[in-house]
C-alpha cells in the first residue's frame, strides 16, 4: 500500500507534514505526531473539539458529513465551508497531499 501525504496547518504558522498509510482518521494522525487537537469524544462524533478546516483542492474528494457530523459541527468555534471533524476523516489514496489547518480554538460542548 502507498503512502499518502497529509500535512497540518498549525495555529501559529507551523506546518507538520507525514506520509500515512491510508485509513486512519484525521484525530488518530493529529495524536500520533502530537499535535494539539482535543478529541474530547475519543473520536466517538460527540464534540466538535477535532474540528479541521479542508483545503479546497481536497474537499470534494471527501465522502459527505452525516446529519450528526453536521450537527457537531455547528458547535464548533470558527466554522467554514470545507469543516469537517477530524474523527469523521478518514485517509485514502484519494487524498494524497491533503492539507488541513487545525483552527486557533475549539468548544468542548461535552456534557451540556
Amino acid at each position: 500500500m502507498s503512502k499518502v501525504t497529509v500535512t497540518f496547518l498549525l495555529p501559529g504558522g507551523e506546518e507538520k507534514s507525514v506520509q500515512t498509510e491510508p485509513g486512519v482518521t484525521v484525530l488518530q494522525l493529529a495524536h500520533e505526531l502530537g499535535i494539539d487537537m482535543e478529541g474530547a469524544c475519543e473520536g466517538n462524533m460527540a464534540c466538535s473539539t477535532c474540528h479541521v478546516i479542508v483545503d479546497d483542492a481536497h474537499f470534494d474528494r471527501l465522502p459527505e458529513a452525516s446529519d450528526d457530523e453536521e450537527e457537531m459541527l455547528d458547535l464548533a468555534l470558527g466554522l467554514s465551508a470545507t469543516s469537517r471533524l477530524g474523527c469523521q476523516v478518514v485517509i485514502t489514496a484519494d487524498l494524497d497531499g491533503l492539507v488541513l489547518r487545525v483552527p486557533k480554538e475549539h468548544r468542548n460542548m461535552m456534557g451540556f
